[in-house]
């Protein structure tokens, strides 16, 4: 796996060194420039829908059992650190984030259906989010080559999110288990709890469809403030387009950049992506690669802080129940009747399960 990753970054420098050669360096830099002032509102605008997608998952929590909205957010941020500056293909910070909330107090099972049902959200949004910028495309343009490339893409996709979503609701635990050992093997980050606990939390969270229709709203709209990037960014440089135009650039441009999850921040095939869609109305290449450069640009600027923010809630040790006694993931009052799964962290920085019924428990190790 480390040498597909490693080569397709190799191919995906390579591409990247081999479109910006061909559009010219110095008028690449040029409209890089002239993007001015543009290029502080495009981070502004990724750091407000970062933190917008934070409440897209607060808003999924049970009530009774729901992290501050502050952790989420900057939980949210520890993601798209994650995701966005390293080979992780673009889930790892999912994981970490989810395994960081039982460091806040919310019990492994929660923190692990919660990650499932927000990636779950998302990737519906993003697919009705593609459906609108083909259509859209369609209108403006007409049938073309890139409208049929990306309609069939869906059509590839459709079934692939059904089946991320039966997985969830169905009997899938042997898949998900090997998800969860493939991309968090280590002891500490098995946290997420026994997969019988993990799909009991999934049907509450699903049970609940308020709650999903919330995070799915919320997430549509942090969709479109992702587009201020592509509207502000082409106006400052010169390439004035409509907010409609801007909508079809950056819903099939993350479109794009999502089939090429394999790719370290989809390297090469972003600013192709662009290129393509750029052209469309007219926009030459090198401003379609400065919008790439910018884009990038504010990856660095929102993804370090939250790499820092992992860095530094990796230091933090959270509240460890007394010996014998279940604590509450909220506020460490004693719980007494039914089981209730709260994570351990055993001397050796392994994580357990401690179950409960009344005052002594059940310890359960994950495998």
């Amino acid at each position: 796996m480390k040498r597909l990753t490693t080569l397709a970054l190799i191919v995906g420098l390579c591409t990247v060194i081999g479109l910006f050669l061909s559009s010219g360096l110095e008028d690449v830099a040029s409209a890089v420039v002239s993007a001015g002032w543009g290029a502080l509102v495009v981070v502004v605008a990724r750091a407000v829908a970062v933190a917008w997608a934070g409440l897209g998952w607060f808003v999924v929590f049970p009530r009774l059992e729901r992290p501050s909205f502050r952790d989420c957010v900057t939980l949210r941020f520890v993601r798209e650190g994650i995701n966005t500056l390293l080979p992780v293909a673009q889930v790892g910070g999912d994981f970490v984030a989810a395994r960081l909330l039982t460091k806040r107090g919310v019990s492994g099972g929660v923190a692990g259906a919660s990650m499932f049902v927000d990636l779950m959200t998302q990737a519906v949004t993003q697919f009705l989010f593609t459906v609108a910028g083909v259509a859209l495309l369609a209108w403006l343009a007409g049938d073309g080559p890139i409208v049929r490339t990306v309609a069939g893409g869906l059509v590839v996709a459709a079934p692939a999110l059904a089946a991320f979503y039966l997985i969830q609701r169905r009997s899938g635990h042997k898949i998900i288990q090997a998800m969860i050992s493939r991309f968090a093997g280590s002891r500490e980050w098995r946290a997420l709890g026994a997969i019988d606990v993990l799909y009991d939390a999934l049907k509450r969270l699903y049970g609940n469809h308020g709650r999903v229709a919330g995070g799915i709203g919320i997430h549509l709209v942090g969709w479109l403030i992702g587009t201020i990037e592509v509207y502000v960014c082409l106006h400052f440089m010169g390439y004035p387009v409509s907010f409609v135009e801007a909508v079809v650039i950056e819903s099939l441009a993350q479109a794009v950049r999502g089939a090429a999850f394999a790719v370290p921040g989809a390297l090469g095939a972003q600013e192709g992506g662009l290129i393509a869609l750029c052209a469309i109305f007219g926009i030459p290449a090198e401003a379609a690669l400065a919008l790439s450069l910018v884009k990038r640009l504010a990856d660095l600027l929102v993804g370090v802080p939250g790499l820092l923010a992992w860095h530094a809630l990796e230091g933090r040790t959270g509240p460890t129940p007394g010996k014998g006694e279940a604590v509450s993931p909220l506020h460490g009052a004693p719980l007494q009747g039914a089981p209730v799964v709260v994570p351990y962290v055993s001397d050796r920085g392994g994580s357990l399960l401690r179950t409960a019924e009344g005052d002594l428990g059940e310890l359960k190790q994950c495998a």
